[in-house]
């Protein structure tokens, strides 16, 4: 796959995206790693018109979400920790050993605990000394799992962070959790699953770094007014785009649960919610396999351009 070339402040595999923020004298430094949801694009198992595609590369490929933050490019912070994210790291020159053993990698935050956010932490084993950030319901679900043991806690130590609580992700790089509607994770999940769960089981994140603001939300199912303030004003906002529509797995076979059953609104409903809403950029992220916006031609992301969204893509660079 070539890499992202720079383009106006963006760096995209996909010459279809449209420039984002500015060039030069970015005061925060936003990657998309990857901006597909769970089992990327293509997925291993799915033979869907979008899998079948992207295979042929006649749309672009996308890693799972995953998202790297600097105030200065050189000390950075890396949004959930994909099962992709050994390629992610590889092919983001950002992100690339300065020394033997030595990263620019500071700390990992985690927005929930499913799977696709936090089976990367396998691969970042190799005893390198980071700061591991998530609430305390999900530093249990990780604790549940001996195998995360092989990330050395006397090398990685774990912050327990409360919401509303700022932490120091980097240097000049700040983040405050802040509750959204969701759900706990898959292997987490019950006889009854609440899919508008408000606590530390799903989480935004709130970056500032040096005056900008921006916002990180992969994972929401309903917007209620309270989220909606927060959001408001932000420089950037990097949102949940999980579905088109709320039955399209069930429409095209490929599984019987609706997109808010998942703990995602969808992206549909998204665009009319927020149409209103003052932020100056806003990126949809965490895309499935089964969404049309993750083809660049597609009817659904012109009327998503067109709304003022930009449909993420792996190595895309926002600069506020």
């Amino acid at each position: 796959m070539p890499r992202p070339k720079a383009s106006g402040g963006v760096f995209s595999s996909d010459p279809a995206v449209s420039p984002i923020g500015q060039a030069n004298g970015a005061l925060m430094r936003i990657i998309l790693l990857g901006a597909a949801a769970g089992g990327g694009l293509p997925q291993w198992n799915c033979g869907c018109v979008n899998c079948n595609a992207a295979r042929a590369g006649r749309i672009p490929s996308m890693s799972q979400s995953s998202v790297a933050v600097s105030a200065d490019g050189e000390n950075w912070a890396v949004l959930n920790a994909s099962p992709d994210i050994r390629y992610q790291l590889a092919a983001t020159p950002a992100l690339h050993p300065v020394g033997p053993r030595q990263m620019p990698l500071r700390s990992v935050l985690l927005t929930n605990g499913d799977i696709d956010h936090v089976a990367g932490l396998l691969t970042l084993r190799e005893s390198q000394p980071f700061a591991l950030y998530a609430t305390a319901a999900i530093h249990e679900a990780l604790a549940d799992n001996p195998m995360l043991a092989a990330v050395r806690s006397d090398l990685v130590p774990r912050h327990v962070v409360a919401l509303d609580q700022t932490i120091q992700l980097a240097p000049g790089l700040s983040a405050t959790l802040f509750a959204v509607p969701g759900k706990v994770p898959l292997y987490q999940e019950g006889e009854v699953v609440e899919t508008g769960l408000v606590g530390e089981t799903t989480v935004g994140v709130e970056l500032s770094a040096n005056g900008r603001r921006a916002l990180y939300i992969p994972g929401c199912a309903d917007m209620p007014d309270w989220l909606k303030d927060r959001i408001s004003g932000a420089d950037a906002l990097l949102f949940d785009g999980t579905l088109w529509d709320d039955d399209e797995m069930i429409r095209m076979g490929l599984g019987q649960k609706t997109g808010r059953r998942m703990g995602h609104m969808p992206v549909r409903e998204t665009l009319d919610v927020l149409a209103d809403i003052d932020v100056e950029r806003r990126v949809l992220v965490h895309m499935n396999n089964s969404n049309p916006l993750t083809d660049p031609e597609s009817a659904e992301a012109e009327l998503a351009g067109a709304r003022g969204w930009h449909v993420g893509r792996d190595g895309m660079e926002i600069e506020l």
